[in-house]
């Protein structure tokens, strides 16, 4: 009860209060470490979601400590506003922690965020479902139980193969999942978004690690992931959102102080960007990273070119909801 009710007052004091951040580049905050950014594009503004990584410096702490996802916003790429606490892993009464990479999508007026967190039933990591009225939260869990337990996949003998949801609403307005470590993995969702709709798929890519995010754009359906380890980020196109996938190349380099790297693409008021992360806060390292943005052109022939990670970060691009 007493874990429960710290919680609960974290997320009341952050409904409560959100606090501008203005961001000269990157990375985007430097009051924090954040991780695996995940970003969902509503009423001219964009709302990105990140882990909090809270270890201490090395050697004091040699994993990840994650027990929460902070939210923000912005209406013009530029000056951002930070909205607190998104949820908790305890939101998820099932879990043990571990508050890992995450995504997010709106469907009518309810906001869906599946989450990477330990699953006690299964000792592994697994999916949860949490929603909200509102991008800000509060959050609750959809279903009370994971949407994704290790039990149900059996392709790998590791405990965080299942992890790093990606979710997709294709033109029809099917629902998608992806995930996995060292293999991808997919399901249709039903339309309710807290239900598989068919078995659980996998499929081959070349040398892929984590970090699935589908998207599409003028007819072309985009895979891109992290491979290898230390990894980089790279993609696959198809012409349907089952595949089959066809490699394209490299999008991103690694990072030269975490051996990690996480993608979201957006669309945002007709310019193209994608988010990741790095360490390059001053005393960033492997568990202590920070989530940078930058805005890129599509190829004439749909192809995505490879993309430098910046300081400056894209320019100003405001929306008529920053008049509000």
């Amino acid at each position: 009860m007493k874990k429960q009710s710290l919680g609960a007052l974290a997320l009341a004091v952050a409904a409560a209060c959100a606090c501008a951040t203005d961001s000269a580049g990157n990375p985007l905050f430097a009051d924090k470490f954040t991780a695996d950014p995940a970003v969902l594009v509503d009423k001219g503004r964009v709302y990105l979601y990140t882990g909090h990584d809270e270890a201490r410096p090395k050697p004091q702490d040699k994993d990840f400590v994650l027990n929460e996802w902070l939210v923000y916003s912005t209406c013009d790429m530029k000056n951002w506003t930070a909205h607190g606490t998104a949820l908790r892993y305890d939101v998820f009464k099932w879990s043990g922690g571990s508050a890992w990479a995450s995504d997010i999508t709106k469907v009518g007026n309810k906001y869906y965020f599946y989450a990477t967190v330990h699953d006690n039933s299964t000792n592994a990591k697994g999916i949860g479902v949490a929603v909200a009225d509102s991008p800000t939260g509060p959050f609750r869990d959809a279903i009370g139980k994971a949407l994704i337990t290790n039990d149900m996949t059996m392709e790998t003998d590791i405990a965080w193969d299942d992890i790093d949801p990606g979710i997709f609403i294709d033109d029809d307005g099917t629902p998608w999942l992806f995930w996995g470590n060292q293999t991808l993995k997919f399901v249709k969702l039903k339309k309710n978004m807290i239900a598989m709709d068919g078995d659980i798929q996998t499929t081959s890519l070349p040398h892929y690690t984590e970090a699935p995010y589908v998207h599409k754009r003028n007819g072309i359906y985009y895979l891109s992931y992290s491979r290898e380890f230390p990894e980089h980020t790279v993609y696959a196109t198809a012409k349907k959102v089952t595949g089959p996938w066809h490699y394209r190349g490299k999008i991103m380099d690694q990072n030269k102080k975490t051996p990690t790297i996480h993608q979201a693409f957006a669309e945002f008021n007709g310019k193209s960007y994608i988010f990741y992360h790095n360490a390059d806060l001053p005393t960033g390292d492997e568990f202590r990273r920070s989530v940078a943005v930058e805005e890129f052109k599509y190829n004439a022939d749909g192809t995505i070119p490879f993309i430098p990670q910046t300081t400056e970060g894209p320019a100003a691009n405001p929306t008529a909801a920053c008049k509000k």
